[in-house]
């Protein structure tokens, strides 16, 4: 489904990616694990189109995203990708149910139908009693599962996560991995995640380790 081959990315003279290899299939979890400074998170941002590599093939559903530029490229990721981060760059001004929607607002989907979709995600989540606060007044589990909601709702075929537990507490951090297994029962999405938690690592389907710019 997402396939990146020989994927080197420089930034100045430090080499970060040297040649990544890696293949993505339908419906599948993978963590991506390494140390700090190995390209963890510099992958994670080319395999979603949130960068660019010097050199490579990109390419998603047989498309090869690395010809796809402005409004096309973002109308793609718009509605392929959806993206989890350690913080949670909730809108602070909306309610969570307005935060949910916003990328389908952006897709120009009708509203009616978007509040309904943002509505089943968040039953989905243990969350549809917080629909209408604002992110000031949720926890930090809260926030984190209003993102991941907001994350799927265009229906992506694949979610990138960057250390999403990483501003967790356990107790929301397991329950947080879990939904991920859940989602994926649920929905079908596949997860790339880049973590340092080694038990959410070790639940994937694949764990990926880089080492100095490489997947070993």
């Amino acid at each position: 489904m997402l396939k990146a081959s020989g994927i080197h990315k420089h930034y100045g003279n430090l080499h970060v990616l040297k040649g990544v290899d890696v293949e993505i299939s339908s419906s599948e979890i993978v963590s991506i694990v390494g140390s700090s400074g190995a390209g963890k998170s510099t992958l994670l941002h080319i395999l979603g189109t949130l960068d660019k590599p010097d050199s490579g093939i990109l390419t998603m559903q047989d498309k090869d995203l690395l010809k796809l530029t402005g409004e096309n490229l973002a109308k793609f990721r718009n509605q392929q990708i959806g993206f989890i981060f350690q913080f949670h760059n909730l809108l602070p001004e909306f309610t969570a149910s307005e935060n949910i929607q916003i990328p389908g607002m952006i897709k120009g989907g009708n509203p009616a139908a978007l509040e309904k979709r943002a509505g089943e995600l968040a039953e989905l989540l243990s969350i549809s009693h917080r629909l209408d606060h604002k992110p000031s007044t949720l926890s930090g589990g809260e926030q984190q599962r209003i993102a991941v909601a907001r994350a799927l709702i265009n229906d992506p075929a694949v979610v990138f996560a960057d250390e999403p537990s990483g501003n967790l507490d356990t107790e929301n951090a397991r329950a947080l991995h879990s939904l991920f297994f859940t989602l994926r029962e649920e929905l079908g999405h596949a997860f790339v995640i880049v973590t340092h938690n080694e038990e959410l690592a070790g639940m994937a389907d694949r764990q990926l380790t880089m080492k100095d710019g490489l997947i070993i």
